[in-house]
């Protein structure tokens, strides 16, 4: 019996501006252990483990992200399943936006490449994870850590990565309901006006320019947003007012993670704590009840054993 462990960070994506373009890697992980044997006859079944988020609602059979990635790669490579058993230790709380399945997917496909020899290469993994969560933004940064810019026109990934300082950090006001993926993507118009996307396009230029020359004063106005927020703040009860919350607070910025419902806020250490209480007091107040994590972001990305 052989065993693959492989552990991957949580992401946020977007930051406001950079709609499926913008995401970072953060220090909370889950990992996945599978196990598996070569000699022995292909496996129909396999007996699931799940420990942490998602242990009462995660399904334990073919429909398990984890387990549909594998058998995906299987069938494309033509090899056989080995795989008897599977353990996942979840940390990342499921459908907040902090990239819960993106790490399911890498997890499947990577330990399906592993058993079948390695034949997929790093880019073929990124191609293929991005093409079932259907956009790169968390995908990427957690394989490779980081703040990554993502491009990607259905077939190819193309990236960059740049180190976030490690003097800022992430603060998630998480609440107790849920925002599906789906949902919040269909909300979205299919068009918008022109002086929009040219909005958009400048508070991006302006993020990446405040993380890189370290001037974070201009998060502020580099995560606002005209291409998603407006549209997902219906779903959200509160939102403007603990984006208020948190900008009084002392954050550099805030804004929702990936598509919600939790809250995403930039800041230094000292003020962490305090931004998070701030933002949960907001939340309260429309009877809503919510968490906080405070996160350091992460600048290596999965780790593969």
């Amino acid at each position: 019996m052989k065993t693959i462990k492989i552990k991957i960070p949580a992401t946020t994506s977007n930051f406001g501006s950079g709609y499926d373009v913008l995401g970072a890697s953060l220090k909370l992980y889950n990992e996945f252990e599978v196990n598996y044997d070569l000699g022995k006859v292909n496996q129909d079944r396999v007996n699931f483990e799940i420990h942490g988020e998602g242990k009462k609602e995660l399904p334990r059979d073919k429909n398990n992200i984890v387990w549909k990635s594998m058998n995906f790669v299987f069938d494309k490579l033509k090899i056989s399943n080995y795989v008897s058993n599977i353990k996942l230790t979840n940390r990342i709380p499921l459908t907040k936006g902090l990239g819960s399945s993106a790490t399911a997917r890498l997890a499947g496909i990577i330990a399906a490449n592993k058993i079948s020899g390695n034949k997929l290469s790093e880019k073929e993994i990124i191609d293929l994870a991005t093409k079932f969560e259907g956009h790169p933004d968390n995908i990427v940064p957690a394989f490779y850590g980081g703040l990554c810019v993502c491009n990607y026109d259905e077939k190819n990934v193309i990236y960059t990565k740049i180190n976030m300082p490690g003097n800022l950090k992430a603060v998630f006001c998480i609440p107790d309901f849920e925002v599906l993926t789906d949902k919040a993507r269909k909300i979205l118009p299919k068009k918008i006006p022109h002086k929009d996307a040219v909005f958009n396009s400048s508070r991006v230029a302006l993020f990446l320019t405040a993380i890189i020359q370290k001037k974070y004063e201009l998060l502020n106005i580099a995560m606002d947003d005209r291409l998603h927020q407006p549209y997902r703040k219906k779903l959200i009860p509160g939102v403007d007012k603990v984006f208020n919350a948190a900008n009084k607070a002392g954050a550099f910025g805030a804004s929702i993670s990936g598509s919600g419902p939790t809250i995403l806020a930039i800041s230094n250490k000292s003020l962490a704590n305090r931004i998070g209480k701030s933002m949960q007091k907001a939340f309260s107040e429309h009877r809503i009840n919510s968490k906080f994590i405070v996160c350091d972001f992460d600048n290596k990305g999965l780790i593969n054993e």
